[in-house]
């Protein structure tokens, strides 16, 4: 998955830009996606991964840049961040974590508000979704699933 998930850096890279490019947050729905169900795989995990940068984090952080002229592009990509959220877990073998323990991220995915604009599987390698939430004029939200036999990997960008 590793793999998969590096040779898909520069497509995931390009799509979270041209999200983060939009101006308005999406008012259908929360771009906040819960993943505390997967809580109870992480006895399961040999390898847990958990980041929550909240709005409040992100301000914090802009405060820090430098004003040179890279800091200034770096700040202005994530000034309209709201949050980035992270959770994986990678797991020791196979079979550790079924595909149903999936679908409750993917149930919320899966309303009109959210988009998948990449779906990549491979029977070596794993699966990588990405899905964007927006209205006609508004985009508001990023997420990615990304899933092999040994590891899960859920990430959630909120903002413009």
């Amino acid at each position: 998955m590793k793999s998969l998930f590096r040779k898909s850096l520069k497509t995931i890279a390009l799509a979270s830009l041209v999200v983060l490019s939009a101006t308005a947050t999406a008012l259908a729905q929360n771009p906040r996606i819960q993943t505390s169900q997967l809580d109870a795989l992480t006895s399961k995990a040999s390898q847990t991964v958990d980041v929550n940068i909240d709005e409040r984090l992100i301000q914090i952080t802009i405060k820090f840049l430098g004003k040179d002229p890279e800091a200034l592009k770096v700040r202005d990509v994530i000034s309209g961040l709201k949050g980035i959220y992270v959770k994986s877990l990678e797991f020791e073998k196979e079979g550790e974590y079924s595909v149903a323990d999936l679908e409750s991220i993917r149930s919320q995915l899966s309303n009109s508000a959210w988009s998948k604009i990449v779906n990549i599987h491979s029977k070596k390698e794993g699966n990588v979704e990405v899905y964007l939430m927006s209205t006609p004029t508004q985009i508001s939200g990023l997420a990615v699933l990304a899933s092999d036999v040994k590891e899960i990997t859920v990430v959630n960008l909120i903002g413009n």
